[in-house]
């Protein structure tokens, strides 16, 4: 069972290419981020021609989740991260796919820190993690499946200081994944290629795609329930490198 996350950076935009990379890669699931699209404008007609069943959480210009599956229909289990009613931003769904509960998530990007943004995400990683902690509990099968918006450690980026005061990789967010991995989730990424310099994330200024300056910004964590079963993990990387495409590339899981 192949599980993928894939921030598309605007589903319409980018629709050729996230089809044809649907047509090559034939994930069994799918998260979606940045989906950029209210409810009514997702592409569903196309996605359903594609062979794939879908829910989605959408907002207008910003934000969005969707979760799709191959010849399946995911079942719809939350569209809300719980812990705070009045958060209407579109940044976590989940559902149930052959037995296995994917998330997709957006967590907050943080910048400028500090301020009122960076403890948004600070506050949204401790929501994610008493939910997360639910999963644990109860021993489920999960994928926690997204764009963290956090690069874990210094080999997560490539060498340099230009992102220093960057949100995405200041202690608090750094100790904020590392606090949620320690529940007992297993990064799948790091778990199969422990020292390898790995990116899902190149910005498109100043060169970094043709430069490799990039981030591991999007991962896979695998419930103690699914850990055993881990066979593969990697990044579609060439994605990222089409034209018209989106600033992220697909981060996926195989499971035996």
């Amino acid at each position: 069972m192949k599980i993928a996350t894939f921030n598309i950076n605007n589903i319409n935009r980018r629709l050729p290419n996230l089809l044809a990379w649907l047509r090559t890669a034939k994930p069994d699931v799918v998260a979606l981020q940045e989906l950029k699209a209210s409810d009514g404008e997702f592409p569903a007609a196309a996605i359903e021609k594609a062979d794939y069943g879908a829910v989605w959480r959408g907002q207008k210009t910003w934000n969005g989740v969707a979760i799709l599956a191959r010849k399946a229909t995911p079942i719809l289990t939350r569209d809300r991260l719980p812990g705070r009613p009045g958060d209407h931003e579109a940044r976590y769904i989940e559902a149930a796919v052959r037995g296995i509960i994917v998330t997709s998530i957006y967590l907050p990007n943080g910048n400028p820190q500090p301020g009122p943004k960076f403890d948004y995400k600070l506050d949204w990683f401790a929501r994610l993690k008493r939910h997360a902690n639910t999963f644990i509990k109860q021993d489920l099968p999960v994928v926690l499946a997204g764009d963290y918006n956090v690069a874990p450690t210094e080999i997560d980026i490539y060498p340099t200081r230009s992102w220093d005061k960057d949100a995405l990789v200041q202690p608090k967010s750094r100790a904020a994944f590392a606090s949620l991995v320690s529940q007992g989730w297993c990064d799948a990424i790091r778990e199969q290629h422990p020292e390898r310099r790995i990116y899902t994330f190149w910005d498109y200024k100043r060169n970094r795609w043709p430069r490799d300056a990039g981030l591991r910004l999007d991962h896979l964590l695998l419930s103690p329930a699914l850990a055993s079963r881990l066979a593969k993990a990697g990044v579609d990387r060439d994605v990222r490198g089409e034209d018209g495409a989106s600033d992220h590339a697909p981060a996926w899981v195989v499971l035996k």
